[in-house]
């Protein structure tokens, strides 16, 4: 009987263990006369002190007390009788979780939002980096929340910050293993300024003062986190001066001590003061006059704290 290596299924894929981890594999082979089993590394012989074979008339046992990450690699086990053989390869990576990302730094602060960039890691835990866990910390409370997860680039922009909070950051690494024994963290801090919102109404030509209604800054989607208040913003005109209507899925909105709603020199805000997972939403500013009526949407997704 002509010798038959069964390689099973799963490893005929890449065989991942973790470091400190065992590897135990059996693999069944058939022929006869008792084949004549041999195992080797890059074409050298195993290394005896650390990988133990034992072999039986049907199968060979690869054994790995504690697997370190050079014990990767492909292994080639033959199965040999009087001339003829078959051959299988064993391909073994041995991973860990991988170093902090290096050089982290905080390269703008504008507005509600602060941009991050940051470096690789110098250890990637010989695997494959799938990404990056982006946290931030505000002076206040000391407590981290994750705003980004798997992250593939190595920059990033944060947004929906609160004004007056002043806000540190932390980025993990993340393999096949999972995260980072450490963070990077960022050297800098960032303060959220209060800023004006500054609207220059344009000229009218006093031969044509009416006008209806018209949006000259639309409403954008915005993402914030449960319990932290957040403002929408657009800019109208029109003559006579609309009245303003704000809606919530189609529905208006009237007097709820959860919405206030502002309008000045054009200027419409909406303050939604410490949303929770049921105020997420598509909202309306609606702007009507005699003339007509003008309205922009946008979609506002609240997240939970992480």
């Amino acid at each position: 009987e002509l010798p038959k290596i069964r390689m099973p299924r799963h490893l005929r894929e890449t065989y991942i263990r973790r470091v400190g981890d065992a590897v135990n594999i059996m693999i069944p082979f058939q022929g006869k006369p008792q084949p004549e089993v041999s195992w080797n590394k890059g074409g050298q012989p195993l290394d005896t002190n650390r990988i133990n074979i034992r072999n039986t008339a049907r199968d060979t046992i690869f054994y790995i007390r504690q697997a370190q990450r050079e014990d990767s690699g492909k292994y080639e086990l033959t199965v040999q009788i009087n001339g003829a053989e078959d051959k299988a390869t064993l391909d073994i990576q041995v991973v860990e979780p991988p170093g902090p990302p290096q050089n982290l730094k905080l390269v703008d602060v504008w507005g509600f939002n602060v941009a991050l960039e940051w470096t690789p890691p110098v250890d990637n835990g010989n695997s494959e980096i799938k990404g990056y866990r982006v946290q931030k910390s505000d002076k206040k409370s000391g407590k981290w929340f994750t705003v980004l997860e798997r992250c593939t680039r190595t920059s990033c922009t944060i947004s929906d910050l609160i004004i007056g909070n002043t806000y540190s950051f932390r980025v993990f690494s993340e393999n096949i293993c999972g995260l980072s024994d450490s963070a990077a963290v960022a050297s800098g801090v960032a303060y959220i300024e209060k800023t004006k919102t500054i609207y220059q109404p344009e000229k009218i030509p006093q031969r044509d003062m009416m006008e209806p209604p018209k949006f000259t800054q639309p409403l954008t989607d915005r993402t914030t986190t449960r319990g932290y208040s957040t403002h929408l913003f657009c800019s109208v005109r029109g003559f006579p001066q609309p009245k303003i209507i704000w809606l919530k899925n189609q529905m208006e909105i009237r007097e709820d001590p959860k919405y206030i709603a502002l309008i000045d020199q054009g200027v419409c805000s909406l303050e939604i003061r410490k949303p929770g997972p049921f105020d997420g939403g598509v909202y309306t500013c609606k702007a009507v006059n005699p003339l007509g009526e003008a309205s922009v949407d946008c979609r506002l997704d609240v997240k939970g704290e992480i």
